[in-house]
């Protein structure tokens, strides 16, 4: 017994069937039509859409060599449980993402060495003075976010990045639209017209970055990028002198689907974007291969400040090479009723000014 063959309709997802009044195949929930040859062919096409392989590489990091770790020290945060590095001359300190006191435990163990690194550009003045010009410009800041001793806290340490290379090949399908109108002393008119649009090629990838740090949150980081990898250099521990080092907590493998997103999502805006003279184009399936993926492991520079307020953390964060600075911050209430008050009486008084000119006119 032969198999029935269904059909699903490319405008909506419905089943269609033959209408054979119409002798086309018609679809019963948005009265498309279609020629049966057509819907063959679509049908075909389908069938050879690629499947998806994100698949990396695991090449990033390499085992520390004997000696390399002696002058470095691991802290261990009791509140948050992060993990820090500094070199042996790093006095009492405190936790850059929770501010409470660190402990230190002993010497390096079980962390990859890093491959790159990108040295701190601006220093701790340059980050001083870039806290203190956006802390001005908001007027109702809480005071100690302002203060100076607070400020003086700002700290900075290099972030754990996985560094990703590739080439993506991908075939992109999208549902598009053609909407003409016009009308007649009689009757207004529209025709739609539907469209399957297909996109291929190749599209390549250098130094994808995702963080390695739990404690640090990706979309902070995302934030202050991009980093300018033409001025990494090769990791020395001698460029982790005067500052701190987070322990990578999320590691090579972990880091992968975060990589795949933000690849996989500017591979279809680029493609998308080529899509063009249409009323509406929606994507409808996406296949992205990978090829010659690999990953390395770097420490990026970054200042940052966490402070506490009403029980709540605000992280201040810039970038240390190009001095892109993000951050979340409160609103003093009081200050806020207080200017509100101001405000609304400044309001009142304008108002008033404006009735008594009119009355004297």
């Amino acid at each position: 017994m032969a198999e029935l063959q269904e059909y699903k309709c490319p405008c909506c997802g419905g089943a269609i069937a033959f209408d054979s009044t119409l002798q086309k195949m018609k679809c019963p929930y948005c009265d498309t039509e279609f020629e049966m040859e057509t819907l063959k062919s679509y049908d075909e096409e389908l069938k050879k859409e690629p499947v998806e392989d994100m698949q990396w590489e695991n090449t990033a990091g390499s085992e520390w060599q004997s000696g390399e770790t002696d002058g470095l020290r691991i802290y261990i945060c009791k509140s948050c449980g992060g993990e820090i590095v500094g070199d042996e001359n790093t006095a009492a300190t405190s936790c850059p993402y929770c501010g409470n006191p660190v402990v230190m435990t002993g010497q390096l163990s079980g962390a990859l060495k890093p491959d790159y690194v990108i040295p701190f550009k601006l220093d701790k003045k340059a980050a001083k003075e870039a806290l203190n010009k956006h802390y001005g410009r908001k007027r109702l800041l809480p005071k100690v976010f302002k203060d100076q001793n607070h400020i003086d806290e700002v700290k900075g340490i290099y972030v754990p990045f996985w560094i990703f290379d590739a080439y993506a090949d991908a075939d992109i399908r999208y549902r598009a639209t053609h909407v003409r109108a016009w009308s007649d002393s009689n009757y207004n008119y529209t025709e739609t017209s539907h469209y399957s649009v297909t996109r291929g090629g190749s599209i390549g990838f250098e130094k994808v970055p995702v963080d390695g740090s739990s404690k640090m949150p990706d979309d902070l980081m995302e934030s202050i990028e991009p980093f300018d990898f033409s001025e990494a250099v090769d990791f020395q521990t001698a460029y982790l002198a005067g500052y701190l080092a987070d322990k990578y907590d999320v590691d090579e493998q972990q880091s992968v689907e975060r990589a795949n997103e933000r690849i996989k999502q500017s591979t279809e805006n680029a493609f998308a974007s080529t899509v063009q003279g249409y009323t509406t184009v929606m994507p409808e399936s996406t296949s992205v291969k990978l090829n010659n993926g690999s990953a390395k492991y770097a420490l990026y520079p970054v200042w940052i400040l966490n402070t506490k307020w009403n029980g709540k953390n605000y992280t201040f964060a810039m970038n240390g090479q190009t001095g892109k600075l993000v951050g979340d911050l409160p609103l003093d209430k009081k200050a806020y009723k207080k200017w509100m008050f101001g405000l609304t009486g400044a309001v009142g008084a304008v108002v008033f000014a404006v009735s008594w000119l009119l009355w004297l006119l």
